[in-house]
């Protein structure tokens, strides 16, 4: 009993003095500056640059290897490429000796046998002399061959000429191209100047409608002042005839200038001149109904010829977009066919001999 005490003690004593080792350990790590600034595991980082610089290491040994490898192999590459050539350089010049020494032109059974040195006793020049007919001579070479590069130069001028009006034709068209683009947008510029100066005609035209409205609604209002100034004169003479106070005052209905009757009679030159100035203020007013009837009429005659310059306008610049456009539609429906002759017949389902002469024109 007293044995199993003391091994129960002995394990919690172990058990606490390795918690107060791991307990002064962790003091040392909170209260080092260095790893307290840092934040992290330093050991563990080293154990980690050090298993990289390993596997950099063991990846550069590796490299290393495949190099020296690469290396030795090139150079036996290089050695059995250079023993190959110098056996097939020999084995050349063995056939070459072989063929000095034991097949002579003599030892065939072409030439005669009971004289061998017939080849060495004819001439070359009279060697060449054989007989036409016999098999692999071939007496018309030089003139075939001159007729061949005749041939092929003819074909070479027939194919620089072909492409030389080609270019010309592709020339001729884009100049052609040009002058219709050019051609347009003169089209264009004249018809936007046409409608800048229509635009123009109708601001100076409703300028001068508005000027000459202005102008009329001022002679208006000034003949409203001289009919009022007559007014007001013709009230105050009529108030100096009747011995009535001159100056507007105010009736029971309250119009400026009447005022309450009076047992006064108007005298009888009063009625005469109040009868004409009566007169002459129909007359007036029938002159100014008429001279505001001729202004407009005169008004409606420019406004209905701006109107009517503006639609005759509006119809040639109509007429010339018109024409622009059956020009333009013209120009397209030419290029469209010029271009569609130039594709090959095959697009069309239609193939001719002249399709197939396009194809090998030259013997190489």
């Amino acid at each position: 009993m007293l044995n199993v005490e003391l091994l129960a003690d002995r394990v919690a004593s172990a058990s606490l003095e390795k918690r107060r080792n791991k307990e002064t350990e962790r003091r040392e790590r909170v209260f080092n500056d260095k790893v307290r600034t840092i934040g992290v595991d330093k050991e563990a980082l080293d154990m980690q640059v050090k298993e990289k610089k390993k596997q950099q290491e063991a990846a550069k040994e590796e490299e290393e290897g495949y190099d020296a490898d690469m290396l030795h192999n090139s150079k036996v590459a290089c050695l059995l490429h250079s023993r190959q050539v110098k056996e097939k350089r020999a084995m050349e010049k063995d056939i070459v000796n072989y063929h000095h020494q034991y097949q002579q032109p003599w030892c065939q059974r072409e030439y005669d046998l009971n004289d061998p040195d017939r080849c060495r006793k004819t001439d070359q020049s009279e060697g060449q002399m054989m007989p036409p007919g016999l098999v692999g001579e071939d007496p018309d070479s030089k003139s075939r061959l001159q007729r061949q590069r005749q041939q092929l130069r003819e074909w070479l001028i027939q194919q620089q000429t072909e492409r030389a009006a080609e270019t010309h034709q592709q020339k001729l068209e884009k100049q052609h191209y040009d002058q219709s683009r050019v051609d347009m947008d003169n089209k264009a510029l004249q018809l936007h100047n046409m409608e800048m100066e229509r635009r123009k005609a109708a601001a100076v035209a409703t300028k001068e409608c508005n000027q000459a409205m202005t102008e009329e609604r001022r002679h208006q209002e000034q003949e409203c002042k001289d009919m009022s100034y007559r007014a007001d004169t013709l009230n105050h003479l009529q108030g100096q005839l009747t011995g009535v106070n001159a100056e507007p005052s105010l009736g029971l209905v309250g119009v400026p200038g009447l005022c309450p009757s009076s047992d006064r009679k108007t005298p009888p030159e009063s009625l005469q001149q109040i009868i004409q100035f009566q007169k002459y203020q129909i007359e007036e007013r029938k002159r100014i109904e008429l001279e505001m009837k001729k202004e407009e009429e005169q008004y409606d005659r420019v406004r209905l010829e701006s109107a009517r310059t503006a639609l005759l306008l509006e119809r040639q610049q109509a007429r010339l977009n018109k024409q622009l456009r059956k020009h333009l539609d013209g120009t397209n429906i030419k290029l469209a066919e010029s271009q569609r002759e130039q594709k090959p017949d095959i697009e069309r389902g239609y193939i001719d001999d002249s399709f197939f002469s396009k194809f090998n024109t030259s013997s190489r």
